[in-house]
């Protein structure tokens, strides 16, 4: 028998095995790149959210090469082919709106579900192709090595791909559920190909049934911002009560308040980094300041309006944050502010020892500091940068027990000889959970005119300093380059 008369025989070429495999396992690795974007608005970008989808997909991939053998071993493989791929295609079609219908319900039981299905579904079904196509590849026990090893490697190169197209391609220009949808309408038209070719019509009625559950979700899946960026879902919100302002929000939290008075500070936390500002240099003096993340801009804005003639640097490590900045100040950003897209901990390095009056940290991923600007070893660079009389001044986010915050306090201390603390008294006496704002120099903290301003303001702030603050954070764990467990630590959410 011609060996093209075996492959119709058996079902399925050399070219189209290798693709369904290829495309299959490129796909999976799609899905858990673009989970990760798609749940960091409802869990935050942290550690444990990679590890939970990472752990997902890999259970997803062995039960479904599992269950595609067996299946394969017991039903006609060929037939399994167009369903598998296009429920797949259904199922990932479908996934932005079942996670964000689940997370609008508000029940984090629910959207936990949904995430997990989310995942598992997909990648499972996808996971199962590879099998049932060794299976069709197969003619004698003789070569089960080669086709199983030839159509192994073609599948980890297709998930290597995957990965690198997504990570590198789509979610820098393409948003989520424009991916996820995409990719979708794709699996779709493979299994009606699949289908077609194989000239059986068992299947036209599953096929059918996940087309249109396909087309469903391409018409109803929402995006939920306004624009995808490298590291963010961001969305701008007009503030409803001051037709002036808007809000920067990014993973569906509130990082930015902007408004067209630079002046106006909207968050308390921004309020309290303001007041140090203020009384912490002689006023009107221009400043060399540096800032870790861009956010709104706000404080950059804030001191060139009050400081007129400062020199603003700022490191973001997202460039649609800075290009959604360049709408929202219609491309006029503060006088003599730099704006340079970049990780704040390599730009650490390339600032001149002793060439800023003061450093800036708002930097976040989700509601994280981001570890590698959380070490001893970074607040170092920090501190190297500054001048004898500078000033650094950071936001954190944490809530009951305040793990983190104590951790980064501590650490803080380890570098700079005088640190004070301001927060709400409740954040500070431990029973609630919002940001603190941490003040840090080799020079003393002068922290009476600090609340003073605050109370100008009427920010009812507290403060902590000397053997109060060390009382406060105690025994916390230095964190350091070799061991900054900073997701662990965090609590997100009040309780």
């Amino acid at each position: 028998m011609s060996q093209e008369r075996q492959e119709m025989a058996y079902g399925i070429g050399a070219w189209a095995a290798a693709a369904l495999v290829f495309g299959s396992s490129a796909a999976v690795l799609v899905v858990e790149l673009v989970a990760l974007r798609l749940l960091a608005p409802h869990y935050g970008l942290t550690l444990e959210t990679n590890t939970m989808v990472i752990g997902l997909a890999l259970t997803a991939i062995a039960a479904g090469t599992w269950a595609g053998g067996s299946a394969a071993d017991r039903l006609p493989p060929r037939h399994l082919l167009g369903p598998l791929l296009g429920i797949s295609g259904a199922a990932v079609a479908v996934t932005p709106y079942v996670v964000r219908a689940s997370a609008a319900g508000d029940n984090p039981g629910l959207l936990l579900i949904a995430a997990t299905l989310s995942i598992l579904v997909p990648g499972a079904l996808l996971s199962a192709v590879s099998p049932v196509v060794i299976k069709l590849r197969l003619r004698s026990l003789d070569e089960t090595g080669s086709v199983v090893g030839h159509l192994s490697g073609i599948g980890t190169v297709g998930a290597i791909f995957g990965t690198v197209v997504t990570g590198f391609v789509l979610i820098s220009r393409v948003p989520v559920s424009g991916i996820l949808v995409g990719l979708g309408v794709a699996l779709l038209v493979t299994s009606v190909l699949v289908q077609v070719a194989g000239r059986r019509g068992r299947g036209d009625l599953v096929t059918a049934a996940v087309v249109a559950l396909g087309a469903l979700g391409a018409v109803a899946a929402p995006s939920g911002c306004d624009t995808e960026t490298t590291y963010h879902c961001l969305a701008v919100d007009a503030d409803p009560l001051r037709a002036s302002g808007q809000v920067l929000v990014l993973d569906g939290l509130r990082h930015s308040y902007v408004d067209d008075n630079p002046t106006w500070l909207e968050f308390a936390y921004v309020q309290a980094m303001a007041s140090v500002v203020d009384t912490a240099f002689p006023e009107g003096d221009p400043l060399e300041a540096y800032y870790l993340g861009a956010g709104g801009l706000t404080l950059p804005r804030y001191v060139a309006a009050t400081r007129p003639g400062s020199d603003n640097l700022v490191s973001e490590i997202d460039g649609g944050v800075v290009e959604v900045d360049r709408e929202l100040l219609g491309d006029d950003f503060p006088a003599r502010t730099d704006v340079r897209i970049e990780d704040g901990r390599l730009a650490l390095d390339d600032l001149e020892p002793g060439s800023r009056d003061l450093v800036v940290g708002d930097a976040f991923g989700g509601i994280s500091v981001p570890w590698h600007l959380a070490t001893e070893e970074a607040l170092a660079g920090i501190e190297r940068a500054l001048g004898d009389d500078g000033v650094y001044v950071a936001n954190v986010i944490d809530n009951a027990p305040l793990a983190f915050a104590r951790a980064y306090v501590r650490t803080t201390a380890e570098v700079f000889d005088e640190v004070a603390l301001l927060a709400a008294p409740e954040v500070l006496a431990g029973t609630g959970g919002g940001n603190l704002v941490v003040v840090a120099s080799q020079q003393p903290v002068q922290l009476p005119p600090v609340r003073a301003r605050m109370g100008e303001r009427e920010l009812a702030w507290a403060s902590l300093s000397g053997d109060d603050l060390a009382a406060w954070f105690g025994d916390a764990p230095l964190l350091t380059d070799d061991f900054a467990p900073v997701d662990q630590l965090l609590t997100p959410y009040r309780s």
